[in-house]
């Protein structure tokens, strides 16, 4: 597509004699002979490049500069300047314009200025663009909470990111944000710039873990038409993340233990050794103990991969970051789907933090997104959510604190009050039973005891 160039003078023969030189170069041309019509045309067109002169019949260019970088921050802007105006054309350059031309035009030099200026702003655009990118993924992948339990694992996570270890495992339910932790600590280290893959144990099929992993040669197997890198090739020195490891094939699992030992692996039908110097992060929402023992897991792989583990807590333990995640949600949805909601009534608060959440925050981020798709209005109401309370029906057998109706005009503290003081009364103060009944932890108990000044009693 070809870029265009906004020229503006005055003079009439400089007008066209440029015009036909910058077309002859592959640029779209477009001319004003003074500044309202070239602040119209960059207002309608809004060209790649300005040629813009100091001296104008209506205004001076420096005004109509200012303009520009009020419609476009890189619009790229050279100044044309006539003997005696340098000085003018130097402060345009404080204001953002490239460079300036004094004439006459020398046109080898000003065309070499007009790439320059263009490479530039490609470039500016390009920075721009990944650094907001970088924002946005530091937001995405950011670890949301102010738990007392969670903040341990923030401050665990800073601790094994600023750290030489290797091998990290990530334990914890299925929607507990692994996959966000495992990024979490790969931006937090030196490895940052530098390749993040991954890789779904549950998501292949068996016979093609092995290639996805080390990669393979051309004719390996039926279907290896061609060489083929795997993730570990691809990483590099950087991060790579298996999720759901406790679903790797016994057969895998071996391969794995072997690279993780000698730190070296081979393509699938190669004979030549590559090094690994990526960290390796690995996630499973199983018991790997209990597999280890019913005899689905190597227990070699698992104490090698056992070394510095982080345990996720599941939502119903954080119940301080439900309202939290919830709010966060909020307003990532009012963006995405141009609502305007600006809070969770009480009566909705209450709803979400007595239902257990058995899909932790992924079960959390659904329904949010789907009340906020679907309802309207400013305020989250209990009838925005639908909830599958049916998924945690057989597991309460006897009535829970959580069951106590709310009354009439109480709010949210005084609720969560009540709630706590029934289920200590009804466990005769013992906290880990209270807590159990609350489908919360005793920690998280004890924080919410403080907070409401209950008795440790």
């Amino acid at each position: 597509m070809k870029r265009t160039i906004l020229v503006v003078d005055d003079e009439k023969l400089i007008r066209w004699s440029l015009d036909s030189k910058l077309r002859s170069w592959g640029y779209e041309v477009e001319t004003a002979e003074d500044a309202q019509t070239a602040i119209g045309i960059v207002e309608e067109r809004l060209p790649d490049l300005v040629l813009l002169d100091i001296k104008l019949p209506d205004g001076d260019g420096v005004d109509v500069l200012e303009r520009i970088r009020e419609l476009s921050a890189d619009m790229a802007v050279i100044m044309i300047t006539a003997e005696g105006t340098v000085e003018t054309a130097v402060r345009a350059m404080k204001l953002g314009a490239y460079d300036y031309l004094s004439k006459p035009f020398d046109l080898a030099e000003m065309r070499i200025l007009i790439e320059k200026a263009l490479e530039h702003r490609e470039m500016k655009r390009s920075l721009d663009y990944f650094q907001a990118e970088k924002r946005a993924k530091q937001a995405r992948d950011r670890l949301i909470g102010e738990s007392p339990r969670f903040m341990e694992v923030v401050e665990f996570v800073r601790q094994v990111a600023a750290s030489p270890t290797e091998i990290v495992l990530l334990l914890g339910e299925s929607g507990t944000g692994k996959n966000v932790v495992a990024r979490a600590i790969h931006n937090q280290s030196e490895r940052a710039d530098r390749p993040f893959v991954t890789i779904e144990c549950t998501s292949i099929p068996e016979q093609l873990l092995e290639s996805e992993l080390f990669g393979h040669e051309k004719g390996a197997f039926t279907d290896a038409r061609a060489t083929k890198k795997g993730l570990l090739e691809l990483a590099k020195t950087g991060t790579v993340f298996i999720d759901e490891i406790g679903d790797l094939p016994l057969s895998m699992q071996a391969k794995l233990l072997r690279v993780i030992e000698d730190k070296r692996f081979k393509r699938v039908g190669g004979v030549v050794d590559f090094e690994v110097d990526a960290r390796i992060i690995v996630a499973s929402n199983k018991n790997l103990a209990e597999a280890v023992n019913a005899k689905l897991f190597r227990a070699d792989l698992y104490f090698r991969l056992n070394v510095v583990p982080i345990h996720l807590p599941p939502l119903r333990e954080r119940e301080h970051d439900i309202i939290v995640f919830a709010e966060f949600f909020m307003e990532r949805f009012n963006r995405q789907f141009n609502k305007s909601f600006t809070s969770i009534s009480d009566a909705a608060a209450r709803e979400l933090l007595t239902y257990p959440w058995p899909g932790n925050v992924r079960e959390l981020r659904n329904a949010m997104e789907r009340a906020i798709l679907l309802g309207s209005g400013d305020e989250l109401e209990p009838e925005h959510f639908v909830l599958d309370h049916g998924l945690t029906e057989n597991a309460e057998t006897t009535p829970s604190p959580t069951a106590l109706p709310a009354r009439e005009g109480q709010t949210l503290d005084e609720f969560e009050t009540d709630m706590i003081r029934r289920a200590l009364e009804e466990a005769d103060g013992n906290q880990t039973q209270a807590a159990r009944s609350l489908g919360i932890s005793r920690d998280v108990l004890r924080y919410r005891m403080k907070k409401y000044g209950l008795s440790h009693a």
